[in-house]
């Protein structure tokens, strides 16, 4: 009956009916569209979402930024202040401090979380984890970032500017640390020793100690003496070694031995600005002997080794020549008047050696 209605349509009726038609059909289409390119963004979003997220799951020993850009991405460590966020969940979110013993507690679980030695990414696995195990709820989604790292401490002591501790975030390295102290002082010896805590065979911390030359460091004369400092490090930078002139000279008083070079009578005197006047033909080296309880006092001819009729004399750290005048006696080290000619400061050094 309609087939036989629609064929007694005019023709422009008939051509109306197939706009119609066709106009429906394209709406369709882009209705389809439309709904593709939705899902398509949508998974996109989602992918996108995952490779963020990828960017906690770094591998052992790697260093990324977080999605915040604040503290890189380190393994925690005990003390360090951690920010816990649970979607939808506020009694749960908060900071939470890694305990002693590497743990953390949030509210309303009854066992502890293992977090130090782990990434950001592996205990926001656990937390899920734990709340899912003791139903607290069914599908938390958790996030974790360090807020404060106490973990990764670097002492740097001893011949600096300004002796500091601090924490290392991300690549520190032993030039970087001697920046953080201001620089080295005048006083710095020829070596930077570096302690570390390492694992020794059978379970137990052994103190490893490496020792930088700083002149070769300076120089980069080799880039490795440029350590990379991990956390847990002391630098010290001992002073340089010292010798100290006494007696018959124009300046006595202490010097230091500069670069690791080996001080000698005839460079001693030659610091001291030599001799005041006349003297004997015999000086004294005056040294500490771990083997006994006194001094070791070696006699030196001096005269001798000025006309250089005998070979110059190596002087040590902490050793003292006294040049005597030429009465026929030594005079007493131990007698104000002679520590009185070094001035207060090295007559306190002298003090302490010989007592």
């Amino acid at each position: 009956m309609i087939a036989a209605i629609r064929s007694d349509l005019p023709s422009s009726d008939c051509k109306l009916h197939g706009r119609r038609e066709t106009n429906t059909q394209a709406k369709d289409f882009r209705m389809k569209l439309l709904t593709t390119l939705l899902l398509t963004a949508a998974l996109g979003g989602a992918v996108s979402a995952q490779q963020s997220r990828a960017l906690y799951q770094v591998g052992t020993g790697a260093t990324t930024l977080n999605a915040t850009g604040d503290l890189p991405v380190e393994r925690i460590g005990n003390d360090d202040l951690l920010g816990i966020t649970v979607y939808d969940a506020p009694e749960l979110t908060r900071t939470v401090r890694v305990d002693e013993n590497g743990e953390i507690r949030l509210p309303m679980l009854r066992r502890h979380i293992k977090a130090a030695g782990l990434y950001p990414a592996d205990l926001e696995t656990s937390i899920t984890a734990a709340l899912v195990d003791e139903h607290v709820l069914v599908d938390p989604v958790v996030t974790v970032t360090i807020a404060e790292f106490r973990s990764r401490p670097i002492s740097v002591v001893g011949a600096v500017k300004n002796p500091v501790t601090f924490q290392a975030s991300g690549s520190v390295t032993l030039l970087d640390a001697i920046s953080q102290a201001g620089g080295l002082t005048e006083s710095a010896g020829s070596e930077i020793l570096v302690s570390e805590k390492a694992m020794a065979g059978d379970g137990n911390h052994t103190e490893l100690v490496r020792r930088i030359p700083v002149r070769d460091l300076i120089d980069s004369v080799d880039p490795s003496l440029n350590l990379v400092l991990q956390g847990g490090e002391e630098v010290r930078v001992p002073e340089a070694g010292k010798f100290y002139v006494l007696g018959n000279v124009h300046k006595p008083g202490a010097f230091m031995i500069a670069d690791g070079s080996q001080g000698t009578v005839l460079k001693a005197l030659a610091v001291a600005e030599g001799l005041d006047h006349y003297t004997g033909n015999v000086a004294y080296i005056y040294r500490s002997d771990s083997s006994k309880t006194g001094k070791q006092e070696i006699p030196i001819e001096l005269k001798k080794i000025m006309d250089r009729k005998s070979p110059d004399v190596p002087l040590l750290a902490n050793d003292i020549l006294y040049v005597p005048e030429a009465t026929g006696r030594k005079a007493a080290l131990t007698t104000l008047d002679r520590i009185s000619l070094i001035g207060a400061g090295v007559g306190t050094a002298l003090l302490y050696i010989y007592h």
